[in-house]
């Protein structure tokens, strides 16, 4: 065979070589593979977040009829900026009422109510009725909101962080989406989902998002104060253990190395 010969036969060899682990690795990069044998039935559900220890609750109560009649039962705040005698004060703003660990809150004229596990909604109806009939002759419209609905989005994404999600209610592809989606370095087949329970206990689920039933999963919508961590695969692993000082030498022989041959090439014409 002669060199000619042989310089395209490595060529092609490269070549398949890295269509192989191209091929190989692209089953481990897409969200979703089997998204066509996944039973969309069992995904009909509408998610609500349930209130938890050290929530915190904004909550406005309106009465049409007569707006004086439920200002004791909106408790506002009216900030102080500054200091000494030159203080300035912004315009009241809503106070926040946090859950206890005991799943109360103490609300103006009501007293202690216990929230824990409701939704927001019950919290609506819970309030509504009991300022109904005893402190107002109909009932009010009451508006409840989390105020501290908080994920945090770690490990191999492309902006890490805890973010706020006012809607309350996010999946785990919206928490990726608001953590700019994960790097190259990251498994879709090993995310962490790090979560405490209304009691304090931790635990710790591990999920795979290249398989599609992960809509299906108890775990699909987050709650608040979920800790989401995207594992690096074992190429950033192996990286990792590469000092500054060791990739420069590699750098530095690979382009020695890439010189030599070239100058050979050119000498054997």
């Amino acid at each position: 065979m002669n060199k000619t010969a042989k310089k395209w036969s490595a060529v092609v060899a490269v070549a398949l070589i890295g269509l192989v682990s191209s091929c190989t690795s692209y089953k481990t990069v897409p969200y979703m593979l089997n998204s066509a044998e996944v039973n969309l039935d069992s995904s009909a559900v509408l998610y609500e977040a349930r209130i938890m220890p050290k929530d915190e609750l904004t909550i406005t109560v309106n009465y049409p009829e007569d707006a004086e009649a439920v200002i004791p039962f909106n408790l506002t705040a009216t900030p102080a900026v500054g200091q000494g005698r030159s203080v300035l004060t912004s315009q009241p703003t809503l106070q926040t009422f946090l859950v206890t660990n005991e799943g109360t809150i103490n609300y103006p004229i009501l007293g202690k109510l216990y929230v824990k596990g409701l939704t927001v909604n019950g919290v609506e109806n819970l309030i509504a009725s009991k300022i109904e009939g005893t402190y107002l002759k109909s009932r009010p419209v009451v508006t409840v909101r989390l105020s501290n609905y908080k994920i945090s989005v770690l490990g191999e994404v492309n902006s890490p962080g805890t973010y706020t999600v006012p809607s309350e209610k996010v999946s785990i592809y919206g928490a990726l989406a608001m953590a700019k989606d994960m790097t190259i370095w990251g498994r879709r087949d090993n995310v962490k989902l790090i979560r405490e329970d209304s009691v304090g206990k931790k635990s710790i689920h591990e999920l795979n998002l290249n398989d599609a039933d992960i809509i299906n999963s108890p775990y699909f919508y987050l709650q608040q104060n979920d800790v989401l961590y995207v594992t690096p695969n074992k190429t950033k692993a192996k990286n990792s253990d590469i000092g500054s000082v060791t990739s420069y030498w590699v750098s530095g022989t690979s382009i020695m190395i890439s010189i030599a041959t070239l100058l050979v090439n050119i000498l054997n014409k």
